[in-house]
């Protein structure tokens, strides 16, 4: 009740400076201290929303507070809930949620945590949106999909991406092609188109290919990832014609900016893993979604090159002006 009283103030307060001042550090001393000390089934789940409210309330003014909420309550409360899909659903749904709050409103503070910690916060995440609880996958991808947005204008960016990026789309990938958690479709579209547009626009310059010796004759990012894609998709749907999985690669990287063109475009291709309809699947239907992809592509260059800044000049070869 104390908890909650607590949290009904902030919540009400006008002066979030002055509550990180002086409201907000005897009052952390008093309740972290107790939740983490506490037996896992003595803990209040209202300790993490109530720390929710708090961030979300106070946003960047709390953010020199982050490292001391985090150290009380992430790893315990990672352990109740990491063994399985079913134990203290109130406890994870609230720790998904208080991290989601940490991502939107102090990110600088998620930056600072060490590398080895940062790794636990990058596999819980993954772990979220693979979780059977629709709440807790959805904010796990719209904590992971807020990450990637933030890290665009950050100097740790290409470092996040060389450790993380591949591993990111390996996961996104496997719970896309899962029948238990079609329900997640629109918001693992959102994060993939935004990883494709990613690539597609150059905003990762490290090398993503660890291990060139595979990937003979390869340079960009962009050819990478397709093959890389491609081979991970074979290799999980072997029944799948190359074609299939060479027009479905294609399209996301043609599609990335219309979400909605971009869902349906995933939803078809889980339509085929599902029908398992590598032989069945016309030729005709083949050409034509190549043709669809290809004027989609064209219909956004013809955009881009109308936009000044968007392409580099010298990106626009003689073969690209003469297919728009």
């Amino acid at each position: 009740a104390v908890v909650s009283t607590q949290s009904t103030g902030v919540g009400k307060s006008t002066d979030p400076k002055q509550v990180c001042e002086n409201f907000v550090p005897p009052l952390l001393n008093a309740v972290l201290g107790d939740y983490n000390r506490n037996h896992p089934n003595a803990r209040d789940a209202e300790v993490l929303s109530t720390m929710t409210v708090f961030i979300n309330k106070l946003s960047y003014h709390i953010t020199p507070e982050v490292p001391k909420i985090f150290n009380a309550v992430f790893e315990c409360t990672l352990e109740m809930i990491k063994s399985n899909f079913e134990d203290f659903p109130e406890h994870r749904t609230n720790f998904y949620l208080l991290l989601d709050a940490i991502t939107n409103q102090c990110f600088p503070a998620l930056l600072q945590i060490p590398a080895d910690k940062f790794k636990v916060v990058m596999d819980s995440i993954v772990w979220a949106f693979k979780h059977t609880m629709r709440n807790v996958a959805d904010t796990g991808l719209m904590i992971v999909l807020t990450m990637l947005q933030k890290l665009d204008s950050k100097d740790v960016a290409q470092s996040f991406y060389q450790t993380y990026f591949l591993n990111i789309l390996q996961h996104i990938f496997s719970v896309v092609t899962d029948s238990t958690n079609a329900a997640q479709l629109s918001n693992q579209t959102k994060v993939l188109a935004f990883m494709f547009s990613l690539v597609e626009q150059k905003k990762i310059t490290v090398n993503l290919c660890a291990n060139p010796a595979e990937y003979p004759g390869v340079t960009d990012n962009e050819s990478f990832v397709k093959l890389y894609t491609k081979d991970l998709l074979k290799k999980a749907f072997p029944n799948l014609q190359d074609m299939q999985v060479t027009v479905f690669v294609d399209g996301m990287f043609a599609l990335n900016q219309d979400t909605a063109a971009f869902r349906e475009h995933l939803r078809d291709f889980i339509v085929q893993i599902k029908e398992c309809a590598g032989e069945d699947l016309s030729d005709l239907y083949l050409s034509e979604r190549q043709a669809q992809l290809k004027e989609a592509a064209q219909t956004k260059l013809r955009y881009q090159m109308t936009v000044p800044g968007i392409l580099n000049p010298h990106e626009v070869t003689e073969e690209m002006a003469e297919t728009i």
